[in-house]
């Protein structure tokens, strides 16, 4: 019988519990630069289902996260005019881990750091299942979509770009 790879606890994990969210552990070989496509093809699920987290900020540098496709890019005029912005920009790799508290690569909408609004693509919730970051980088969790809105208070956009 196959041992169960055991994943230590992260924030992101630890939030979870929490809450009594049901979640399932995907660790997989990270590879630097590798993105989605990476986890995607590791974990044999469609790249849509695997949700990036990105910290963003506004022209006054307020942080804040949005959830993405895997396959899709954001457009930050779409996602600033939906939430009341003048601009939105992706932080700096040393930015997003300051606010976060995670490495970039490894960053999970939950357990952050900083508490920050969460904006997710809309059609992610109307997905089954989910694969998004676990707190840790080559390690997904799989949930189902409505923890976002339930446990993160995500308000829904329309904010994607086909990749």
């Amino acid at each position: 019988m196959a041992k169960k790879e055991h994943v230590s606890e992260t924030p992101a994990t630890q939030f979870l519990r929490r809450h009594g969210i049901v979640f399932s552990e995907h660790p997989y070989a990270y590879e630097e630069h590798g993105g989605t496509a990476v986890s995607s093809r590791e974990l044999g699920v469609d790249e849509h289902s695997v949700v990036k987290t990105l910290v963003m900020q506004d022209e006054a540098a307020k942080p804040l996260i949005v959830l993405m496709h895997g396959d899709c890019k954001v457009s930050t005029k779409n996602l600033a005019r939906q939430i009341g912005c003048k601009s939105v920009e992706p932080c700096k790799p040393e930015v997003a881990s300051r606010h976060s508290g995670y490495l970039v690569g490894g960053t999970s909408p939950f357990g952050t750091r900083k508490a920050m609004p969460v904006y997710v693509e809309e059609s992610v919730l109307g997905l089954e299942k989910i694969y998004i970051n676990g707190g840790r980088r080559g390690y997904l969790v799989g949930i189902v979509p409505q923890v976002l809105v339930a446990t993160l208070h995500a308000r829904p956009v329309h904010c994607a770009l086909a990749d």
